[in-house]
């Protein structure tokens, strides 16, 4: 990553994925399970639950809800996120395409 001076302060670029940028092991993955942990958030407020109803249309207990809408994921799988969002009245579309580099990626784009 590129790194430079602004106002005397040492900057490094961000690659986009700040856990990769923090050495976190499997950051694709947290970056992609984040993404949905905020769009939860933004379902469960955009639909004015409380989070006991949020619970009860995801299908987890309301503790849990709370930790997700405090950014606590750690603890539901992405299969688990996604489940939740489609509670919530998400639609999630799998996208699949040959890789550009010998590696795939993982990617999360909102619409």
């Amino acid at each position: 990553m590129a790194r430079r001076r602004i106002d005397g302060i040492e900057v490094e670029a961000s690659s986009g994925n700040v856990f990769a940028d923090l050495d976190f092991r499997e950051a694709d993955k947290l970056k992609i399970k984040s993404g949905l942990a905020i769009e939860i958030t933004r379902a469960v407020r955009n639909l004015g639950l409380t989070q006991e109803e949020a619970a009860r249309r995801m299908g987890i207990p309301q503790p849990k809800v709370s930790g997700l809408l405090r950014g606590d994921f750690a603890n539901l799988s992405e299969r688990k996120l996604m489940d939740c969002l489609n509670r919530l009245g998400y639609d999630i579309e799998i996208k699949i395409s040959p890789a550009m580099e010998p590696i795939g990626q993982l990617t999360l784009r909102v619409a």
